[in-house]
């Protein structure tokens, strides 16, 4: 059974096919119709629905794609739809809004803006634009256009009216942490389909060992795809987001260390802190519902060899502690990966946590992600430098790519071609065509092979060109 507030009442699910997304159990079971199904990819925002959590006891509102959201990810949580917002007769002040500003034609796409302006407003203060449009960008109109839905954004904050929610947060606080201390691991379960949330990672050890063919699910942006487009039917799939020590985040000495159920949106300001160059690498690693449920682990264990993070962290020289039952060992990323979509993991083994070298200055590291969209796309290529210069000379080259070959790797030949030689462009030439010998890409259907080796070499040139920004200022850049 899993248990959940929908809007202000508590809510049970049990005997349920775990493989259900929030959105068809909104639509086919409650007759919740509000919720429109666009792309079943968690693409056009349509669908989106937010839910409320507990955060260190402070109540936190994130839109996400029901879509894409296994049922059993409710427990514990919030949930609230589009049909959840009006105030008795009046309409809320983001739909209000909306209205006033005629940000609705078709209105197929208005009740995914109205939910993710909800929780943009329930967790900023004032109507500032490039907060507005991030929070947008996971939302597509085809009809209205972005204009007037941008100005309700602004408006809503006009309105000094109060909702339910607000009303009633200090009610909803003791009610998720009633949720949070029930004394039984929350699960689904139908027929021989089951979904599980361990609460401890020698309990999800445990059930990973004793089950044969169970799938690890953490923000499930990828996985579920499967089943709402492959429709796959998984018949087991635990949930890492209930483990309390892949949930932590730890800013040590020496070492940055994040658990592998972390979300993007969790650990994206903490990277940019030390990277500013990863800011925009993870904004633009998929639209805010994507990075509210997408974890650092699973964007690793996913093993695609267009993932965006993975190339930054080889470069960061970044090592991942795997466990089995309870023994753990440690291997670096560049090593972890094997061929395509293979890994090193062996069964039952997963990742626990990710430990990134803080010994790289802020400054070192730049990231270039080429793309068809500036937003939400996946990359042709993604190009990750970390060089370090002394006394004009070439004293640590790590340059890794995602998208030249089957897994992402290091460019070794372009690598040595750097290291100990001086910093000018017949360095760089030189590099450049070792790069060529470090990668042998394929065509498809983003980018051809000639394009992707032509582009890797340039971004080697661009990295070359590009000044480094002054050491109190981060630096924002424009990727192509």
């Amino acid at each position: 059974m899993i248990r959940f507030l929908h809007k202000h009442e508590k809510s049970e699910v049990d005997g349920f096919d775990p493989n259900t997304p929030v959105l068809d159990y909104l639509r086919d079971h409650l007759d919740k119709i509000g919720t429109k199904e666009g792309c079943a990819a968690g693409d056009c925002g349509a669908c989106t629905v937010v839910l409320g959590e507990l955060d260190g006891g402070e109540l936190r509102y994130r839109a996400v794609n029901s879509c894409i959201t296994p049922i059993g990810h409710l427990q514990g949580k919030q949930l609230i739809t589009v049909e959840d917002l009006r105030q008795g007769k009046e309409l809320h002040p983001v739909q209000q809004a909306l209205v006033d500003c005629h940000g609705s034609q078709c209105g197929f796409c208005t009740p995914g803006f109205v939910m993710s302006l909800f929780a943009h407003r329930n967790s900023f203060a004032g109507p500032e634009r490039r907060e507005i449009l991030r929070s947008l960008g996971g939302n597509l109109c085809r009809c209205t256009g972005y204009r007037p839905i941008i100005d309700a954004a602004v408006q809503m904050y006009d309105s000094a009216a109060t909702d339910s929610f607000s009303q009633g947060r200090e009610q909803t606080c003791a009610a998720l942490l009633e949720l949070r201390e029930t004394a039984e691991p929350a699960q689904l379960r139908l027929a021989q389909k089951s979904w599980r949330a361990p609460r401890s990672v020698l309990e999800l050890a445990r059930q990973l060992e004793q089950t044969a063919g169970a799938r690890l699910v953490a923000g499930g942006t990828d996985l579920i795809l499967e089943i709402t487009q492959g429709l796959a039917e998984i018949e087991t799939l635990i949930f890492t987001g209930a483990v309390s020590e892949m949930k932590e985040i730890a800013d040590r000495e020496q070492v940055l260390e994040i658990g592998a159920a972390v979300s993007l949106s969790d650990c994206e300001a903490l990277l940019a802190h030390y990277w500013p160059d990863l800011e925009e690498l993870i904004d633009r690693f998929g639209s805010v519902q994507i990075r509210n449920q997408a974890t650092l682990g699973g964007n690793i264990a996913n093993a695609s060899p267009i993932g965006d993070m993975p190339p930054a962290l080889i470069a960061l020289d970044a090592q991942l502690l795997l466990r089995r039952g309870r023994d753990t060992r440690l291997v670096s990323l560049e090593d972890f990966f094997t061929g395509y979509r293979s890994t090193l993991l062996e069964p039952a083994e997963f990742i626990e946590r990710i430990r990134i070298p803080k010994t790289s200055g802020s400054g070192e590291l730049r990231v270039y992600k080429i793309s068809k969209r500036l937003e939400d796309d996946i990359s042709a290529v993604c190009g990750a430098f970390n060089i370090r210069l002394e006394d004009g000379l070439v004293t640590v080259a790590r340059i890794a790519f995602g998208g030249m070959a089957e897994t992402p790797g290091r460019a070794g030949h372009c690598e040595q071609a750097l290291l100990g030689q001086p910093w000018n462009r017949a360095t760089i030439d030189k590099a450049m065509a070792a790069l060529a010998l470090d990668f042998s890409p394929i065509s498809d259907f983003r980018a051809s092979a000639e394009y992707r080796r032509q582009v890797a070499q340039n971004l080697l040139l661009r990295r070359f060109l590009e000044p480094a920004p002054p050491a109190s200022q981060p630096r924002v850049s424009h990727y192509a």
